[in-house]
């Protein structure tokens, strides 16, 4: 029985975001909590590359009826991806995170998250050493001044106006955290997943289907509330905005506790506070700023420019209006991979493993 786990382990650290082994062997124990052994056995019958359910009963065998069931029953088990692309629905091997861990949402408990709390630094640890980074900031765009260039992976208004489908969801991180006796004071219904088809989620919804309408709200309630932007680490084809704390997030955290730099990409911005105006509340510090790039120097709060991640929390809550976003030089702007499949082929030169896509 163990074996069909360790094989699954090792399938997922083959993949660029990698799953890598412990001492304690507590990422076989969270594939044994979240797969039976016949669910952990088709799982690596999938292959990381988009296939219809045609395509994947012709491959294994089986016919399409009986292999749409199987399909269907691993995506709502959060074992597999499964999303509409060119009109057809789709279903691949995804990474353990961001992927299976995060479809664990509606099958999070105590226990799981006590498991990852445990696997937590091995795991970011690893996923946030190897560039790109996993996933990058956009900005508070209503921060920004209208007259600078913005390119579409830093425009999160953007990214609402020109999806088609919108689904809210409860941010697992905080879940996780709650169960553990961490509750943080953020609201648990922050997370969207976005997408460019029509009624992309009506059929297998793990949230609520929401309008483009309440999709902007939430981005709106998630900037006054002082959470920040997060997104892959791409330039087209995003399909989730999170919007995160530094108390909760894994990526945030990977910043701040495991020494992860590559779990988040920094924006092209950085946080100026202009001294004149500034009266030293502490707002920005002590409230928004979820890094801790603000000190206090000299009677007035300074942004550290090299810890600021370029978010804008700051940005929003300053009373005297005196944090604004400032594009940082070019000569200091990392662009992203073109979409996911790129982030796959760079991530697998970076940490020097084969790219296996079937």
């Amino acid at each position: 029985m163990t074996d069909v786990y360790k094989r699954l382990a090792t399938r997922l650290d083959e993949l660029p975001s990698g799953y890598p082994a412990t001492q304690s062997g507590v990422e076989i124990e969270i594939l044994e909590h979240i797969f039976t052994p016949e669910e952990a056995e088709m799982t690596l019958k999938m292959r990381s590359v988009p296939e219809t359910v045609e395509q994947v009963a012709e491959r294994l065998g089986k016919p399409v009826p009986e292999m749409q069931e199987v399909l269907d029953h691993m995506f709502q088990q959060g074992h597999i991806a499964s999303f509409k692309m060119f009109g057809q629905r789709m279903y691949m091997l995804f990474p353990f995170l961001v992927g299976i861990y995060e479809f664990q949402l509606n099958r999070m408990d105590k226990k799981l998250a006590e498991m990852f709390e445990e696997y937590a630094p091995n795991l970011i640890g690893q996923l946030g050493s190897f560039e790109p980074a996993l996933g990058r900031v956009i900005p508070v765009s209503t921060e920004i001044d209208a007259e600078q260039q913005v390119h579409r992976y830093e425009d999160v208004q953007r990214m609402i106006e020109e999806a088609k489908s919108f689904q809210l969801m409860e941010c697992i991180c905080r879940k996780e955290q709650a169960l553990q006796g961490k509750k943080c004071s953020h609201k648990l219904e922050t997370c969207l997943a976005i997408s460019g088809e029509e009624e992309a989620f009506d059929r297998f919804p793990r949230g609520k289907v929401i309008s483009r309408g309440e999709a902007r709200k939430v981005i709106r309630d998630a900037e006054e509330d002082g959470l920040v932007h997060f997104s892959y680490n791409v330039r087209e084809g995003h399909a989730f905005v999170c919007n995160c704390c530094s108390c909760c997030c894994a990526g945030l955290r990977g910043i701040k506790e495991f020494n992860a730099p590559q779990m988040v990409a920094k924006s092209h911005f950085v946080a100026v506070i202009d001294p004149d105006g500034c009266t030293a509340c502490g707002v920005c510090a002590d409230e928004r700023c979820p890094v801790d790039a603000i000190v206090m120097e000299n009677g007035y709060s300074r942004v550290v420019e090299e810890r600021c991640i370029g978010c804008g929390a700051c940005t929003t809550s300053c009373p005297t209006e005196s944090v604004s976003l400032v594009r940082k030089p070019v000569s200091e702007h990392d662009t992203p991979p073109a979409n996911l499949m790129q982030w796959y082929e760079d991530r697998a030169a970076s940490r020097g493993v084969e790219l296996k896509l079937g």
